[in-house]
C-alpha cells in the first residue's frame, strides 16, 4: 500500500526535528570539505584549527577574504564618517579573476577556455539599524575559447560570456542574532551552495533567516536557520531556473531547507533537512572534534551521513528511488604539515548521489571526481604543508590520492571498473607588499580507471584571484 500525503508530512516534520535536535545536543571547530569545494579565495588548511567541514559554513555570514589596506579606501571612509549609517557603513568590495581550464578526455575529447573577470560587490549600511540591500554583478569573458573545446564551466555553453547580476538582496536585522534575508543571495550549506570554483559561482533566488542563540568565542552556541529556495542560477549561466528543474524535473518546485548546529570550543554536531515535494529529500548531519595540543600537535576527527529520497510523485526519475552515504575524516597536524585520511560509502542497491545544487560535500569529493556513485566505497590520503617555515610565506601545497572500488551501474545494477586519482595543489597568497590581496593558484588532476580499456582524464587549472574593498 502506497503512503498517503500525511505520512509523508509527519516524515518531513519529524526530520526537520531531528535535524533540530541533533544540531542542538552538543561543537566550533575551525571548519575541510572535499577540495574541490574549496573556495578560490581561501587556501587549503595546514592544521586541524584550521580545517573545515561542510555544516561549519552553515547559518553564518559568507567568508570574506583580508582586505588590503588601499589608501583610497581610508580617505573615502574618513569622508564619510559623518554621514548616516546607511552610507557611512556601506561595502564596496571588487574581485577580479582569471581561470585557464584544459582537460584531456582520454584523447577522444577536450575541455578548454581561458577566462577574464570577477564580481563587483555592494552592501549598504543598516536603514535604522534594521534593513540593509546589496547587490553583486558577475561577468567572466573569454580571452581563449575554441569551439571545439566547451564544457569548462568557465563560460556558458557554446563559449560565450556571462554577465549577470547574480545577487540582490534586502538583509532584515532584527537583532544582533537574528537575520532575514530576501531574494538573490550566495549560500554555503552543505547540498545548497556557491560552488565557486570556477569564474562565478552558483547564486539562489530565496527566503531565508539566520540566528544564533547562546555565547560568542568559544563558548557553547547554537547556530540555526532555514528557509525556502524558489530558484538556482548555475555557475555556467545567468538565468534563474527553479531549483525542480536544475536537478532536472520539469516541473516548478522549491526547496525547504531547515537545521542547525551547535558548537563549542572543540567540539560541533549538527544536521540539515532539504524537502523539494515530488522532488527529493536530503538529510545531512555532521559531528566533529578537534583536539589541538600545547605542543603544536593537532588532531581532528569527523563523520557525516547522508539519506537521500524520492518524495510524493517521484517527479525527479519517474521511480522511487534512495540512497545513503557515511564518511569518516581524520587529521593530523603538527608545526604547519597535516595528514588527513578520509573514508566514503555509499549504499549498495542505492543511486549515484545528487549533487545538482552545489558541490558534494563528501570527504573523498576531489578535483575530478566525487566517488560518490552507486555502492561506491573510497579512502583518501592526503598531505597539506605550508612553506612559512621555510621563508615563502603565503605558500603551501597538497597532494592527495584516492581509490574508488565497489561501484555499480546504478539501473543494470552491473558492476563498474574501479577509479583512482591524483591532485596536486600548490597556491600562493602573498601577506604583504603590492601583491597582498592576490592569490595564485595551480591545480592538477589525473584520473584513472581499472578496467573498461583504462580510460584516464588529466585536469590542469591556473587561477589568479584578486579581492579589494574600495569602501
Amino acid at each position: 500500500m502506497k503512503p498517503g500525503a500525511s505520512f509523508y508530512r509527519f516524515r518531513l516534520l519529524f526530520r526537520l526535528c531531528l535535524a533540530m535536535a541533533v544540531a542542538g545536543l552538543a561543537g566550533s571547530g575551525a571548519p575541510v570539505w572535499g577540495q574541490e569545494a574549496l573556495r578560490l579565495d581561501r587556501p587549503p588548511p595546514s592544521s586541524v584549527e584550521e580545517s573545515l567541514v561542510p555544516s561549519d559554513l552553515a547559518f553564518r555570514p559568507l567568508y570574506r577574504p583580508f582586505h588590503p589596506p588601499l589608501a583610497i579606501r581610508e580617505k573615502l571612509k574618513e569622508q564619510l564618517k559623518d554621514l548616516p549609517p546607511l552610507i557611512r557603513d556601506a561595502k564596496l568590495e571588487v574581485n577580479p579573476r582569471t581561470f585557464y581550464f584544459y582537460r584531456d578526455n582520454d584523447g577522444n575529447s577536450k575541455n578548454e577556455a581561458w577566462a577574464l573577470g570577477g564580481n563587483l560587490a555592494f552592501k549598504s549600511g543598516y536603514l535604522l539599524n534594521h534593513l540593509a540591500v546589496g547587490a553583486v554583478g558577475y561577468t567572466s569573458d573569454h580571452l581563449y575559447a575554441p569551439p571545439g573545446r566547451d564544457g569548462t564551466g568557465l563560460l556558458k555553453p557554446g563559449q560565450k560570456n556571462i554577465n549577470v547580476l547574480g545577487q540582490i538582496y534586502g538583509e532584515v536585522k532584527i537583532t544582533d542574532k537574528l537575520v532575514v534575508d530576501i531574494f538573490r543571495k550566495a549560500y554555503d550549506t552543505p547540498y545548497i551552495n556557491q560552488q565557486d570554483n570556477r569564474m562565478i559561482p552558483n547564486t539562489f533566488e530565496a527566503y531565508t533567516f539566520m540566528a544564533r542563540i547562546g555565547g560568542e568565542g568559544d563558548a557553547p552556541h547554537f547556530r540555526f536557520g532555514g528557509g525556502y529556495f524558489t530558484k538556482m542560477k548555475p555557475r555556467d549561466s545567468s538565468q534563474f531556473v527553479p531549483m525542480s528543474q536544475v536537478a532536472g524535473a520539469q516541473v516548478d518546485r522549491g526547496v525547504a531547507v531547515a537545521g542547525g548546529i551547535f558548537e563549542m570550543k572543540n567540539f560541533s554536531l549538527g544536521g540539515i533537512n532539504y524537502y523539494s515535494q515530488d522532488i527529493i529529500n536530503i538529510f545531512y548531519t555532521e559531528a566533529k572534534v578537534t583536539l589541538p595540543l600545547e605542543s603544536g600537535l593537532g588532531f581532528q576527527l569527523a563523520a557525516q551521513f547522508t539519506d537521500q529520497e524520492s518524495t510524493g510523485g517521484n517527479l525527479l526519475f519517474g521511480r522511487p528511488f534512495s540512497t545513503r552515504q557515511f564518511g569518516v575524516r581524520g587529521n593530523v597536524s603538527y608545526r604547519k604539515a597535516m595528514l588527513t585520511l578520509a573514508y566514503t560509502n555509499n549504499a549498495i542497491g542505492g543511486i549515484n548521489l545528487f549533487e545538482s545544487w552545489g558541490s558534494y560535500p563528501g570527504y573523498t569529493s576531489v578535483q575530478f571526481s566525487d566517488f560518490n556513485n552507486a555502492g561506491e566505497q573510497a579512502f583518501m590520503i592526503q598531505g597539506t604543508y605550508n612553506f612559512a617555515r621555510l621563508g615563502l610565506e603565503g605558500v603551501t601545497a597538497y597532494a592527495l590520492w584516492v581509490h574508488g572500488w565497489n561501484q555499480a551501474n546504478p539501473t543494470t545494477r552491473q558492476a563498474v571498473p574501479n577509479e583512482d586519482e591524483f591532485n596536486f595543489d600548490l597556491q600562493w597568497k602573498p601577506q604583504r607588499g603590492l601583491l597582498e590581496g592576490f592569490a595564485f593558484r595551480l591545480r592538477y588532476a589525473h584520473n584513472w580507471q581499472r578496467g573498461g580499456g583504462n580510460p584516464t582524464v588529466d585536469d590542469l587549472r591556473l587561477i589568479v584571484n584578486y579581492h579589494f574593498s574600495v569602501l
